[in-house]
């Protein structure tokens, strides 16, 4: 399939050599001195040749340019592109023909990206920090993530360049020589002014690489690469309002079907994927985020695919690998027979194909040896032999490059904003504590309530109920749990609070029956418990601290009330609720009450949620085909909320703001020890918190169900 594309999109372009290209794999220039006249290419090889090319990828980097933790003003050295700079250098030592590409949800994730994005908007004659950062790596092409439009369509037209033609940006802001400095290809978003692709759709890279030939001599052969940007169709529901009825996506697996043969038909020797999703296998759908298998498994024609946006790692050869299912070759680094990465998140790895090529000199042309080409990821994490962690060195290019901008979000998030009498913490969140999460429902609550008595008269007389998420429950590791100290409270604990600074305030309206089904979908974050088993049970439907992966239940949709208007149970010991099919699951949520009486099922309320709960988690908690009656979208910040509230109240404490539960498991007895995981050593936490019937079941998980030593593991007693 083939269709016409302008001169500026999806056709090959070469950039000035410095931008972004390693020095052993040189850019073929598009012109001479005089800006025409082509340069001269090299000779071909006489005879057959082989070469080897390094396909390098970071994913997920979400703004982690440093290693360090702006909540707790410390050096974190498991995070940070400034590490892993060093596994790229080593890289290209190992690999003198190499491509460096970036895969997208780059430009936000830490306080540095909010912090330019809207503490203190970056001026348009200044290039992003993050991408100054890059610039020391010189990247060769990359991919928009879903938190690339975080921030709305007029700041990545900025910071990309300029020139996005698409409703309600200028396109005169920015400039190229203030962009990344690297080629951004999406080929499934189109702007619907223009019905054109959002941004060029692919690239075609003409790179030189040294070669040898059958007699032993070195050369200098030619290539074409062609790069296929493809991201997650569900930035439509993430982000809706900000780019509602300005662009639309496109399935990616019928994407990358539609783009492949073309950029084959304009001389690409090797097609890369550069896919902003992962892989699911479960069944193929229309405008899925994570089609991986899918795009290897129908669409012919691709050399290789790199992944992201699950921050999982591909391939991963240790004993609990997260993608098992058949076609995913952990051992081969294969996806149906496609060379597969994917390079975990926030700067931990670095994704390298190495590709053994084979040059026809009849021909002309490359083809791949997959028999030799290999597959692995580098971690910037390693054990010594006493089982200590070991990290890469820092580069001093990367932290010279967001040096200031890292002091001056250092002073920022370090300026008080209240105190608090207590220690505010998701640790046990999963089992009862709602330290870190009932004063974001308040501050949500009140700023609801406080709209709709003023703006929403038809809707005054309904109650105004909120829920919020924990949304750091230790997926990425000990150390991802909010957690806000006692005494002062700056900044950076209202960041802590609230994790995510693109999620806006939205309210809907909904029944008492709804909100059982938005209780019973939350109530998917525990796995069923059998309470006549003997042996040890996980508690948690998580693929870190619980079960493996392939059906874990994120703890950022475990939604939870704190309302003493509200009390409910949750039957841990009954199937998961289907809320397509009722009849093929159980019932979770028991004793739902609202101000001491059963729950009218019919009864009205307005709820305080989040943009991306409002407009994509319905289908989910309502089921297929269902919509929440949104009656307000605010534009302003959860996290500003959760701000300004701390503000106002002053001084925080946990009687007033962190004891009120509105729910408790229902009470069992079970034979053997239902356990989870936590952080290390914490039980003082829980028992502060009132949770006595939690207990340390061991101080390390190490080995115990995919452990590495991070978490301390926990035993509940249902029975209490």
């Amino acid at each position: 399939m083939s269709h016409d594309v302008p001169a500026s999109r999806g056709q090959h372009r070469c950039l000035p050599p410095l931008l972004a290209l390693p020095v052993t794999l040189a850019l073929i220039a598009c012109g001479g001195s005089d800006g025409n006249a082509p340069a001269p290419a090299p000779e071909p090889a006489a005879q057959n040749a082989t070469a080897q090319l390094a396909l390098l990828e970071t994913t997920d980097l979400h703004y982690y340019a440093r290693s360090y933790n702006y909540y707790s003003d410390k050096e974190d050295k498991t995070v940070g592109l400034e590490r892993t700079a060093r596994l790229i250098h080593k890289a290209r030592a190992d690999f003198p023909n190499n491509l460096l590409v970036d895969n997208g949800d780059t430009v936000q994730g830490t306080v540095l990206g909010t912090y330019e994005a809207q503490v203190a908007p970056l001026p348009a004659t200044q290039q992003l920090s993050m991408y100054k950062a890059m610039a020391t790596l010189k990247y060769d092409a990359g991919v928009l993530g879903n938190h690339e439009f975080n921030f709305g369509l007029p700041y990545l037209s900025q910071i990309l360049g300029g020139g996005l033609d698409v409703e309600g940006v200028d396109p005169k802001i920015g400039s190229k020589d203030k962009g990344p400095g690297f080629p951004i290809v999406t080929a499934n978003v189109t702007s619907l002014k223009s019905g054109k692709p959002l941004v060029d759709p692919y690239v075609i890279l003409e790179r030189k690489l040294a070669a040898t030939q059958a007699d032993g001599k070195a050369v200098t052969l030619p290539i074409r690469i062609g790069v296929i940007g493809i991201t997650t169709p569900g930035i439509l529901n993430w982000d809706k309002d900000k780019l509602e009825g300005k662009i639309s996506t496109q399935d990616g697996r019928d994407t990358a079907a539609r783009y492949v043969p073309e950029v084959r038909a304009k001389g690409a020797d090797l097609v890369f994927v550069l896919l902003h999703g992962g892989m699911d296998a479960s069944g193929y759908f229309a405008n899925m985020d994570n089609p991986g298998y899918y795009i290897t498994k129908e669409v012919p024609g691709i050399d290789g695919i790199v992944m992201g946006h699950e921050h999982n790692i591909f391939p991963d050869r240790g004993a609990s690998p997260a993608y098992k299912f058949e076609g995913a070759d952990n051992v081969r680094g294969t996806v149906n027979g496609v060379p597969a990465v994917m390079a975990s998140s926030w700067g931990k790895g670095l994704g390298v194909i190495n590709y053994a090529l084979q040059w026809d000199a009849a021909a002309r042309k490359w083809s791949v040896d997959t028999a030799r080409t290999e597959v692995q990821v580098r971690m910037t994490e390693s054990k010594d032999a006493a089982g200590k962690s070991v990290y890469v060195d820092s580069d001093p290019a990367v932290v010279a490059a967001v040096q200031e901008l890292h002091d001056k979000t250092r002073s920022y998030v370090a300026s008080p904003i209240g105190t608090s009498d207590f220690r505010l913490s998701s640790m046990f969140a999963d089992v009862g504590n709602v330290g870190a999460l009932q004063i974001v429902n308040q501050a949500q609550q009140e700023y609801v309530a406080r709209y709709v008595q003023a703006s929403l008269p038809q809707y005054a007389g309904l109650p105004v109920l909120s829920v919020t998420a924990p949304f750091k429950t230790g997926f990425s590791g000990s150390g991802d749990f909010t957690d806000v100290a006692a005494g002062t409270m700056t900044v950076s604990a209202a960041a802590d609070l609230y994790l995510y600074d693109n999620n806006t305030i939205h309210a809907v309206k909904v029944t008492g029956a709804q909100i059982k089904l938005w209780l019973e979908n939350a109530a998917n974050r525990f796995n069923q418990i059998d309470p006549n088993k003997a042996e040890d049970q996980w508690l948690i439907n998580d693929s870190k601290t619980g079960v493996q992966p392939g059906s874990s239940f994120p703890g950022y949709n475990f939604d939870v009330f704190t309302s003493r208007d509200i009390s409910y149970e949750i039957d841990v010991t009954q199937a998961k609720y289907n809320v397509n099919d009722p009849s093929k699951g159980g019932e979770r949520i028991k004793n739902l009450r609202y101000k001491g009486l059963p729950m009218d099922n019919a009864q009205q309320f307005i709820v305080a949620t989040n943009n991306y709960r409002a407009n994509s988690s319905a289908p989910f908690i309502l089921g297929t085909g269902k919509a929440f009656d949104i009656v307000w979208a605010s534009p302003d910040a959860n996290r500003e909320v959760v701000l300004n509230y701390v503000k106002a109240q002053k001084n925080i404490t946990r009687a007033a703001n962190g004891s009120t539960s509105s729910w408790r498991f229902a009470r069992v007895a079970t034979a053997g020890k239902v356990l989870f995981k936590s952080g290390k050593n914490e039980l003082a936490l829980a028992r502060a918190a009132g949770l006595a019937h939690v207990s340390l079941d061991r101080e390390d998980d190490t080995g115990v169900n995919g452990g590495n030593g991070s978490y301390s593991i926990y035993r509940i007693a249902l029975d209490q």
